[in-house]
């Protein structure tokens, strides 16, 4: 009997559950004479082990549903490596898979030009989401729950507000600290704005634009890719909508960083009327990226 349970509970199929970050972390270290680059490897080792085994939700995620998101570093000479201390200019992008298609959509592409840390080999990295401990934790903290809200927001409506919460929090912790970005002062465009943004009331229309977007456009793209355009393009409507009230916001300018490209390969065919009207809501938006959607009205 104890023969047959073993093998019944072989025979039984597991699913293999894992974090919900899918991140690779890139540091590039060539304004730096002095850098070591076992200590800039060890450095991205350490800094993608952290995002990626970290439990962030009490969700459970299959190795296939992680969210594969990309942080660059490019470190600037104002660091010392010698000392642990580090200044770096940091582009973030994450992306999700669009239903039935082996396409990755954009979700975000956001620079930050603001990252001051310090971090010795070995160092431990640690999420604590009620006290600051240092720089380093709170800001690979701070994106990696923008980049699950963002990502849970595409899935559901406003679904990424537990999320945007926490990194609320991550960003009040660090305010007090001296350390440049987590306050309203030093520039509009910075993480206190990003997240600001993202919770507040006048703002949730992009959100909602995003589940729009992703789940009730792109997701059906493959199947009614007319319908799928009609759906986009109503969702570009609350955006503009939210640009109106806010022009050029964080929010607003991150919205269309992440998704330029690929609206412009969507709205290069299909209904013309459609094509040119959706146009024209984005260069009122942006009118600086006008030449990035001409293929729009071709």
């Amino acid at each position: 009997m104890l023969k047959l349970s073993i093998l019944f509970f072989f025979l039984i199929p597991t699913v293999l559950l894992s974090q919900e970050l899918n991140c690779r972390v890139i540091i590039n270290a060539q304004a730096i004479q002095s850098s070591d680059p076992s200590t800039i490897s060890e450095m991205e080792v350490a800094f993608s082990e952290f995002l990626n085994n970290t439990k962030w939700t009490s969700d459970q995620f299959k190795v296939e549903e992680r969210i594969n998101c990309n942080i660059v570093l490019t470190l600037t000479d104002a660091s010392d490596p010698a000392l642990g201390q580090y200044q770096a200019s940091v582009q973030v992008l994450s992306s999700r898979p669009v239903y039935n298609t082996n396409h990755e959509t954009i979700l975000l592409n956001f620079g930050d030009r603001d990252w001051v840390f310090g971090y010795v080999n070995s160092q431990p990295i640690i999420y604590n989401e009620n006290s600051f401990i240092d720089n380093l934790s709170s800001l690979l903290s701070y994106y990696a729950l923008v980049i699950i809200g963002l990502d849970y927001d595409s899935f559901g409506r406003l679904r990424g507000e537990p999320y945007f919460n926490l990194a609320w929090r991550v960003v009040t912790n660090a305010q007090n600290t001296g350390f440049i970005g987590w306050d309203q002062f030093n520039s509009i465009r910075n993480r206190y704005w990003l997240v600001e943004n993202l919770l507040n009331a006048q703002m949730k229309p992009i959100r909602e634009a995003s589940y729009q977007y992703h789940l009730q456009g792109m997701d059906h793209f493959l199947e009614n890719p007319e319908e799928a355009r009609k759906m986009i393009s109503e969702s570009i409507q609350k955006v503009l909508k939210v640009n109106q009230a806010r022009p050029r916001s964080i929010l607003t300018i991150s919205f269309l960083d992440a998704k330029t490209d690929e609206l412009s390969k969507i709205f290069s065919k299909g209904d013309p009327s459609l094509r040119k009207r959706t146009y024209n809501m984005l260069v009122n938006i942006d009118a600086t990226k006008r030449s990035d959607f001409a293929e729009m009205i071709k």
